[in-house]
């Protein structure tokens, strides 16, 4: 989701459009420590849709929270060595980007995820 902000009400705003999306499933939501993704409008959230749970990757580990090497690869790709000098069209690609690439990721496989999957289903 494009924001210019990054606040609690457009986290709390991203968790409304998740929780539309899947309108009958319960989810579990693994998320970044960034204080955005905190604050009275996430909670208030939380508090009204107990499906809903958001399980923080613990502090100063990247290198657990998948989305990361998104970023890396999305940087590389786009910004890295290349010369665009407006960022509304960087904006634009990269977010481009994002959506027309799959990112492959071990998180769930290496922490158990088909062992729990029946649990999902």
């Amino acid at each position: 989701m494009r924001t210019l902000v990054m606040n609690s009400e457009m986290s709390a705003q991203h968790l409304r459009q998740i929780l539309q999306t899947y309108p009958d499933k319960p989810i579990l939501l693994f998320w970044a420590r960034a204080h955005w993704h905190r604050g009275p409008a996430v909670k208030q959230v939380l508090i009204e849709n107990s499906r809903l749970e958001i399980m923080f990757f613990p502090v100063a580990s990247p290198d657990l929270n998948p989305q990361e090497q998104v970023w890396k690869a999305t940087r590389k790709a786009i910004s890295h060595n290349h010369l665009e000098p407006r960022l509304p069209e960087l904006a634009e690609r990269f977010e481009h980007h994002l959506n027309s690439n799959n990112f492959a990721s071990s998180f769930l496989h290496h922490y158990g995820y088909t062992a729990l999957r029946p649990m999902f289903i």
